[in-house]
Order: C-alpha cells, then sequence, then structure tokens
C-alpha cells in the first residue's frame, strides 16, 4: 500500500459490521499460523481483491530468507461509496467516536471517481478526519486532535498537502470517548471540514487563485522532467476539486509513511527497516493490551448533493 500499513482488509463480518444500528470498522490480529509458517495469501485466485494491483492482493510469510517476510499482521475494514453515492460539491457529515489503541490509524476521506487529472495527487485527495489511537500522551498528538487536509499536485514528490492541513484538539476530552461528527463542505468557491458545527472549522481552503499558482511547483523534476499543468484547461480555480468524490471509511494500522514518526513514544518499528511489520507483530504485548476500543464505531453518514447551478450551499 502507497502507506506502508499493517493491515489487511477483509470483507467479512470479524472486521466490518453492523451491531445495534451502529457500523463499526474493528482491526483485528491476524491468524499466528499464518505468521509462523511459511504461507501466501492471493486474493486474486479466489476474486475476493478489490485493487488493480497484485501487490495489494497477494502477500506471503517466508520464514527461510535471512530479513524474513511476514503476511499482513492485522485485519481490518475499508468501505467506500463509490458504487453508489457521490458528490460533486455539497456537504459530507459522518459521525463517529474513534478507536483507543496504539498504532491505529482511523480516517474518513474522499477519493474521486475518475483520474480526470492523472493518478494521484493530481486528481485529488479530501481528508475531511484522520487522527490516532494513541493516547494523549503521544508525542505527536494521540486521539486528543483530529486533522483535515488536502492532497493536490502534480506527482508524489510534488504533492501540496501541507499548504492545506490543520489539526483540531479535543478540548478536555478525547474524540474516543464520545460522538463527534466529522463534516466537510465543498463548493466552487471554497472548501471547509468541520467537527460538530460549521462554527467550528477545521481547515478552509478558499478557491480565490488557481491552484497551481498556489503551489508554487517546481519547472521540473530533479530528473528534468518538465512538469505539465494538466488543470490549466478547465479555466476553474479549484481544480482537481471539481470532479465527483466519493467518501472513504477506514482504520489503518501502523504505516511506513511518517504519520507515525521514528524513534518518539515507543514506537516499535522504523520505517525504512526490511522487517518493519515483523517487528511489530513482536510487539503485540505491548501494543495490544491498549486496545480497549479499537474500532471506529459510526452512527450516522449523511451526504448532500449542491443543486445543480447553486455555488452557494
Amino acid at each position: 500500500m502507497l502507506n506502508g500499513e499493517f493491515e489487511q482488509t477483509t470483507g467479512g463480518e470479524e472486521n466490518v459490521y453492523v451491531h445495534g444500528g451502529h457500523l463499526f470498522i474493528k482491526p483485528t490480529l491476524q491468524d499466528a499460523d499464518l505468521i509462523n509458517n511459511d504461507t501466501i495469501i492471493n486474493l486474486l485466485e479466489d476474486g475476493t481483491c478489490t485493487s488493480k494491483e497484485p501487490s495489494d492482493c497477494i502477500a506471503a510469510t517466508n520464514t527461510t530468507v535471512g530479513n524474513a517476510t511476514i503476511v499482513p499482521p492485522v485485519k481490518s475494514g475499508r468501505i467506500h461509496t463509490k458504487k453508489g453515492a457521490t458528490i460533486k460539491y455539497g456537504r459530507v457529515e459522518v459521525t463517529a467516536k474513534l478507536p483507543q489503541g496504539d498504532w491505529l490509524w482511523p480516517a474518513i476521506w474522499m477519493m474521486p471517481v475518475n483520474d480526470t487529472y492523472g493518478p494521484w495527487p493530481a486528481s485529488g485527495e479530501i481528508d475531511i478526519m484522520e487522527s490516532r489511537g494513541n493516547d494523549l500522551t503521544y508525542a505527536q498528538g494521540g486521539n486528543d486532535i483530529v486533522s483535515s487536509a488536502l492532497h493536490w499536485g502534480p506527482g508524489p514528490s510534488n504533492d501540496a498537502w501541507w499548504r492545506t492541513n490543520v489539526k483540531r484538539r479535543a478540548l478536555h476530552t478525547t474524540y474516543s470517548s464520545g460522538f463527534n461528527t466529522f463534516g466537510v463542505e465543498w463548493s466552487q468557491k471554497y472548501l471547509f471540514t468541520y467537527v460538530n458545527t460549521r462554527l467550528l472549522q477545521v481547515l478552509y481552503t478558499n478557491f480565490d487563485e488557481p491552484l497551481w499558482a498556489r503551489g508554487n511547483f517546481p519547472e521540473a523534476l530533479s530528473n528534468g522532467t518538465r512538469l505539465i499543468n494538466s488543470w490549466s484547461h478547465t479555466g476553474r480555480f479549484n481544480t482537481p476539486f471539481d470532479q465527483r468524490f466519493y467518501l472513504i471509511l477506514n482504520v489503518a494500522v501502523g504505516g511506513t509513511n511518517g504519520w507515525f514518526e521514528d524513534s518518539r513514544s515507543g514506537k516499535p518499528w522504523i520505517d525504512n527497516n526490511p522487517n518493519t511489520k515483523k517487528d511489530f507483530w513482536n510487539a503485540q504485548d505491548v501494543w495490544l493490551p491498549t486496545w480497549t476500543s479499537p474500532a471506529m464505531e459510526v452512527s450516522k453518514v449523511i451526504m448532500w448533493q449542491q443543486c445543480d447551478g447553486d455555488e452557494e450551499l
């Protein structure tokens, strides 16, 4: 996976289920036999893989090599509305209680239905809410902090997310202690995220100039490849956030993209080490007891489509 996460997403009710009218996305431990013995998980063979990339569908444990590889050490879930509810401008609200547990990574986010302007991040990404399951003593901020971001740029090495990224701390509580509503309001003129009320905004982006200009991207990559503005032909300042997007809810575990920084707060793996997943699995006696409430519990999801021709909600 792009972020180097440690979970295998499944389609069974162990990891995604409905109980008492609420949706639960819950990470669980991988079957130890698949970790300790040579094995291959091939979701292409049984047709259950939802990705087009073989690397997302096939994993193996090989105990004979020097740096032993293992299958994903945990299982979790990810659901989306791509085949159902999509919007271009409007509002989305998800009422949820976030998980409690070290190295959990809950997210509520949106991706474009089509890569109209090219592969990620050229066609955009809207992160309504991301957080961490670690407690409030965690150095980067645990489940007392949520963040929102937009990802946009001509390529992964020129993702301007850092220009549109804001955090919000909970007041005298955590986002795992009760339900909160995480929302986004989005039009051709602006996009903002909020918690519980539109007055408590997290990220606000005003599309008052072309995003390409705001990104201040270099003329070329380090290898000399010239960067082409694939957004200019639309004439809209908010491109690429001018297409239909769908909603995604998931709970990731771990990762190697820096969301959990190396050597802080007892992180049991190093991102660039070939044994990251194995090191994480071997440290479960430390982190698993902290998973006191590992599920993201969702009580409500509402999506409003802005009426055609309306510039304001």
